[in-house]
C-alpha cells in the first residue's frame, strides 16, 4: 500500500458533483466527505446514481459540474497521482479474457509502473490469498463468474493503492469466496486504507462498514457511522424508511391461493 495518508484529510471527498443524461439527473449536486482509514458502504435503490457517483469520483466518468479528491489530489487536474492512490473495480469489469490470471495480474502491474519480477511475486500472493494459485494458469476466458470477480479484485490491489473502490464485490461469489474477500478488506482497513464498496446486501453493510452513506435520485439522504445512520434500527429497515418503495402484496390476491 502507499504511504498512511493524514487521517485529518478525507480518503475521498466529493463536492457539488452532477451529471445529467438528457433529461435524466442521475447525479444532483451530490457532495460527501469519506474519511480515511474507513470501511465505507455505498448503498441504494437501483438507479439511485451509486455507480454513476462512483465512477465519476474516481476517474472513469467526467462529471458535468463538480470535483473529486483523493486526499486532496483533484482527480480530473491530476489523474496519474490521483489514481496511483486508487484501486477501482467497476461493476461488470471487462478483462482480458486471453490472458492467464497470473499474467493479467502481472500487467496490469507493469502498468501501473512495477517492474516486472516485483509484478510477478505480487501477482502470485494475490492469487494465493484469493485461492486461486491454480486457477491462475488458466485463461480469464474461462474462469466462472466468482472467479473473475475475484481476479478483478487483485487488479484493484497490486499496485498497493490507499483507497479501493469496489462495486458490488461480492455478487456472484460463494461464500467461502466472500468470506476470504472481506478477510483482505478487512485488513487493508486494519492497515491504514480506505474501502468504500457499493452493495445492495443491507446486512453485509452493516456487519461490515464502519461509514455507510444512503443515496436515493442522485443525492446522499444520509450519511455517517453506521451506527448513526441505522438510528437503532437494521440498515435494511432505516433504508427503506428513508429511501420508501417498500411494497406489500395488495392487489396480489391470487398468489399462494
Amino acid at each position: 500500500m502507499n504511504d498512511l495518508q493524514p487521517l485529518d484529510q478525507p480518503a475521498l471527498a466529493l463536492r457539488h458533483l452532477v451529471k445529467v443524461y438528457g433529461n435524466l439527473v442521475a447525479v444532483a449536486d451530490l457532495s460527501l466527505d469519506i474519511p480515511s482509514g474507513a470501511f465505507y458502504g455505498f448503498v441504494g435503490p437501483n438507479g439511485a446514481g451509486k455507480t454513476t457517483t462512483l465512477t465519476m469520483a474516481t476517474g472513469l466518468l467526467r462529471p458535468d459540474q463538480g470535483t473529486a479528491h483523493v486526499h486532496g489530489v483533484d482527480v480530473w487536474n491530476d489523474p496519474l497521482k490521483a489514481r496511483s492512490m486508487l484501486g477501482v473495480m467497476p461493476d461488470g469489469m471487462r478483462l482480458l479474457d486471453k490472458l492467464t490470471g497470473a499474467d493479467l495480474l502481472t500487467h496490469v502491474a507493469m502498468l501501473r509502473g512495477i517492474d516486472r519480477q516485483t509484478a510477478r511475486e505480487r501477482s502470485a500472493e494475490l492469487l494465493e490469498v484469493l485461492d486461486l494459485t491454480q486457477a491462475g494458469r488458466k485463461l480469464v476466458g474461462d474462469y466462472s463468474a466468482g472467479m473473475m470477480k475475484k481476479v478483478a479484485l487483485g487488479t484493484a490491489l497490486i499496485h498497493g493503492p490507499s483507497v479501493v473502490v469496489l462495486d458490488e464485490p461480492f455478487e456472484a461469489v460463494d461464500p467461502v469466496s466472500a468470506a476470504n474477500i472481506k478477510t483482505i478488506l478487512k485488513g487493508f482497513v486494519f492497515n491504514g486504507g480506505t474501502v468504500i464498496i457499493s452493495s445492495h446486501v443491507m446486512e453485509t453493510v452493516q456487519s461490515l462498514c464502519t461509514h455507510v452513506a444512503v443515496i436515493n435520485h442522485g443525492r446522499v439522504v444520509a450519511s455517517g457511522t453506521t451506527a448513526e445512520v441505522a438510528a437503532g434500527s437494521t440498515l435494511e429497515e432505516r433504508f427503506a424508511q428513508l429511501v420508501g418503495g417498500r411494497r406489500t402484496d395488495e392487489g396480489l390476491s391470487w398468489f399462494g391461493n
